[in-house]
């Protein structure tokens, strides 16, 4: 994956601490520093396209895939204390998908 040797998107949205303590109620907006997950993805990509050159940017999809899968995986897996079928109903996929996810990420126990 070339991204102008960025491999991750930073942003100042907020740290995952403030995200666990986020108040949300069933298939709401999450809300963090007041801003909806959507808003923090628009601003992390607006900074990641300010800082990198914008010929060589490639995967981009990719990228912002795994950025948001992957800690969403683990807090889903430690929410539900890695029950893989609580799991995989809360997130809406079948086990199996849910687990070649978490292969993907190293998170399979």
């Amino acid at each position: 994956m070339n991204n102008s040797g960025n491999s991750h998107i930073k942003t100042n949205c907020s740290t995952s601490e403030e995200i666990d303590g986020a108040e949300n109620s069933n298939n709401s907006a999450v809300q963090v520093n007041n801003q909806t997950i959507r808003e923090c993805v628009a601003t992390s990509l607006t900074e990641y396209f300010s800082n990198v050159d914008h010929e060589n940017i490639t995967e981009l999809y990719e990228l912002v895939l795994s950025e948001m899968e992957a800690p969403l995986l683990e807090k889903v897996m430690y929410y539900t204390r890695s029950n893989q079928s609580k799991a995989s109903n809360m997130l809406g996929l079948n086990r199996g998908t849910l687990r070649k996810k978490l292969k993907k990420y190293g998170m399979l126990n």
